[in-house]
């Protein structure tokens, strides 16, 4: 459409495959849209578009997202407030017209799986390193590993007697995020295997074996986040949605692609195809973090690396 809206706190940029949003750094924007500055979404991440009524003489230009399409959405769980949505465009009234055909124009380029739950993500997460402070320790997430540094203020005991945690991606399976604005707020990582007693923290669910199935199935276990050294506890002031939550959208997103793509596959045999150099760079990439993650030995880096090099 190679078109540009612009509205309240966002401008919108229709690409040829894509909306480009762009939010502004004013000191009423929402410090979520601050913190993302810009998102790119393909027209084949979205389910549908709406356009409703807004408050104060306004209208609603809502691009709503497929299920299971983006990492920030799936990290937050639905526990967004509508004014942080960053898929809403908010206009003046009198702008009602000119955002209907542009809802109109939207959904003429919803493609056909626009109805079903997206296979994998489809819009890039937030990109790593990324930290924020917690009320009990520093959370912190290069693109391989987790870590949390503990406070001496506001640690418990049993997250002391543990001492900092390092997760490597591989070892994860979920990411559980509760925002700091409701009660008891935290992040949680769900570690591979993890296992604990019954109590008040509610469900994490980690993976346990099916012994009729034979495989890897998910089993619950019940610990308070503030006695859970993989886990970092909220609170006021501590771990804000803008920070928290496009950190656990970049540990989703890390986690769910180490689990798409088996070490097999990364080591996999490559045919004498010439292929698109930004494969080549983005395989070469997700290679460098298994290798980091202790996954890929010294020589299987170099051979594949080597391989992946020989197909430009």
């Amino acid at each position: 459409m190679g078109d540009v809206l612009a509205g309240i706190h966002a401008t919108w940029e229709f690409d040829t495959d894509s909306l480009l949003i762009r939010f502004e750094r004013g000191i009423r924007t929402p410090r979520l849209f601050q913190s993302l500055r810009e998102r790119r979404i393909p027209y084949a991440a979205l389910s549908s578009v709406t356009l409703t009524p807004g408050r104060r003489g306004t209208v609603v230009l809502h691009a709503v997202p497929r299920p299971g399409a983006d990492p920030l959405l799936e990290a937050a769980a639905g526990q967004l407030k509508d004014g942080c949505d960053p898929y809403r465009l908010v206009l003046p009234a009198e702008r009602e017209t000119l955002a209907e055909y542009y809802a109109d124009e939207l959904r003429s380029l919803l493609g056909p799986d626009a109805a079903k739950h997206a296979d994998g993500f489809l819009v890039t997460a937030p990109e790593a390193p990324m930290h924020f402070k917690a009320y009990d320790g520093r959370a912190g997430f290069d693109g391989v590993r987790v870590s949390f540094r503990w406070s001496w203020t506001g640690a418990s005991s049993t997250k002391w007697k543990a001492g900092d945690q390092t997760f490597p991606v591989a070892e994860l399976s979920d990411v559980q995020w509760r925002s700091p604005e409701a009660l008891e707020g935290y992040l949680r990582l769900i570690v591979r295997g993890a296992a604990g007693d019954a109590d008040e923290g509610g469900p994490v669910h980690a993976l346990g074996p099916d012994a009729a199935q034979g495989a890897q199935q998910p089993a619950v276990r019940h610990v308070p986040v503030d006695q859970d050294p993989a886990a970092v506890v909220f609170g006021l002031g501590y771990g804000p949605v803008h920070e928290s939550l496009p950190f656990a959208a970049a540990v989703l997103e890390s986690v769910r692609r180490t689990q798409a793509v088996p070490v097999a596959a990364a080591l996999a045999p490559v045919g004498g195809q010439r292929r698109d150099p930004a494969d080549i760079a983005e395989r070469i990439r997700h290679l460098g973090e298994l290798h980091r993650a202790g996954l890929v030995t010294d020589d299987e880096y170099s051979a594949k690396k080597a391989q992946l090099l020989a197909e430009l």
